[in-house]
């Protein structure tokens, strides 16, 4: 979606229970990592299951116009066969990441580290994005800005060095992106290149650069060792590999809150990714009581997936600790959701990395909880959501601000409230969830242009 697009506002309705199955898209983090460490490496990659929404299109496209030969085979199915580290090609124009964030700040990385020049650019909700933390680790490695937007943010043109600087880099927020920026640029380091993180973000960079060739060592580090300490030896020889896509839980997110909360529904969401760093939201749905229950469980590319059997559930407020927020950051607008159908209070702590994604997320979950008549309050990063058991009032209109889980999140409300709701613009759900719709409306939801 281009920041010139037509919005296209969507309505959920309450109706009858959600029934049936369903697979998620492919999950977004693993299906950007498959074509840039498919770029990245000798031979040929064969991904199956790849998220076909905008987002992921965006990477891959910039993975071809760094030298990659990227094919599509089929639903789901690419081949990418790679150029090598230190085999990129200067692109013949911008990297028009769209609305990316994570495709964007994985690939200044690459090219971070690499000897390339490029420019990144994106939509509106991009343009108004934070680089500025991925690109001071990335400075200190020898990449050199040459040009960029107020704040280091998109438009901005980087150049990499011969060989980028091996460092110890301590990540000042919990971001898996900042993290995986900084090892990819130390793929093209003579040396080993260290992450320290204060808590554990989500692995999959890690696995992946394995699964590759790479020689990576993780260690518990800091009290309690809740932190990570993350070793890369650069200048590995990566070979292409087979990547079978597991169902993304950030997807898988909606259509489960939505079978809570709509009453009487019973779904099963099959493959679904149970990486121990992406699960916060199942972690604190159980405390709220949710019936999920997990089945089938197996291994799918290098991680475990089970399928979810979701019943709907009374639900009773909990407090969410901080420390949880790494392992769930892009799940608080739905957990805000059914926070809003549960008995008593939740409080969802340290949300201060919501202020930095797609939108400013917690100025935008609380509008569109006030637009529907639900009772909360914004305490510095913490949000607390007042409910009383019963559906939330809904009949609101809720500001998107071009942000594909908000629009997504305030659907599910609609399904369930005593009153529908609608969301401004539902174009860019895409990014994400090209499916979102018909996967809905499959299982009985009501949701309409």
């Amino acid at each position: 979606m281009s920041h010139d697009s037509t919005p296209q506002p969507l309505t959920a309705a309450p109706g009858t229970p959600l029934r049936g199955r369903l697979r998620p898209p492919g999950d977004k983090s693993i299906s950007h990592r498959a074509m840039i460490l498919g770029l990245l490496s000798q031979g040929e990659t064969r991904v199956e299951g790849l998220l076909e929404g905008d987002d992921v299109l965006r990477t891959a496209a910039s993975a071809k116009a760094l030298g990659a030969a990227v094919e599509r085979l089929g639903a789901g199915r690419w081949r990418v066969r790679g150029v090598g580290i230190g085999g990129l090609g200067d692109p013949a124009d911008v990297l028009d990441f769209g609305n990316a964030g994570t495709g964007s700040r994985l690939m200044m990385g690459v090219v971070g580290g690499q000897p390339v020049t490029a420019t990144f650019d994106g939509d509106a909700s991009l343009r108004s994005r934070p680089m500025r933390r991925i690109l001071d680790p990335l400075t200190r490695m020898g990449t050199q800005v040459l040009a960029e937007a107020e704040g280091g943010r998109v438009p901005l043109t980087l150049r990499g060095p011969k060989e980028a600087i091996p460092i110890t880099y301590e990540t000042p927020a919990a971001s898996a992106q900042i993290k995986s920026a900084v090892l990819l640029a130390g793929l093209n380091a003579p040396g080993v290149t260290t992450v320290i993180e204060a808590a554990a973000t989500r692995d999959h960079t890690e696995r992946m650069l394995r699964l590759f060739g790479a020689t990576v060592v993780v260690e518990p580090h800091g009290p309690g060792g809740h932190g990570r300490k993350v070793a890369l030896t650069g200048q590995p020889t990566l070979r292409g590999t087979d990547v079978v896509v597991p169902a993304d839980p950030s997807s898988a997110a909606f259509p489960l809150v939505a079978a809570l909360i709509v009453p009487g529904s019973d779904v099963v969401i099959e493959g679904v990714m149970m990486n121990p760093l992406r699960i916060g939201l199942i972690t604190t749905l159980l405390e709220m009581g949710a019936q999920i229950e997990r089945v089938a469980e197996r291994e799918e590319g290098g991680e475990t997936v089970a399928d979810l059997r979701v019943r709907a559930s009374r639900l009773t407020g909990v407090d969410v600790p901080a420390e949880r927020a790494p392992a769930m950051i892009d799940e608080y607008p739905v957990l805000a959701v059914a926070a809003s159908f549960a008995e008593g209070r939740t409080r969802m702590n340290g949300l201060h990395e919501l202020r930095v994604k797609e939108s400013d997320r917690l100025a935008a979950v609380a509008a569109g909880l006030a637009a529907n008549g639900v009772r909360h309050t914004v305490e510095g990063d913490d949000l607390v959501v007042e409910g009383d058991g019963a559906a939330a009032p809904g009949g609101g209109t809720v500001a998107t601000h071009l942000d594909h889980r908000i629009a997504m999140a305030f659907l599910v409300m609609g399904l369930a409230a005593r009153n529908p709701v609608t969301v401004d613009d539902g174009a860019m759900i895409a990014t994400s969830f090209p499916s979102f719709l018909p996967t809905m409306q499959a299982l009985g939801g009501r949701i309409e242009a």
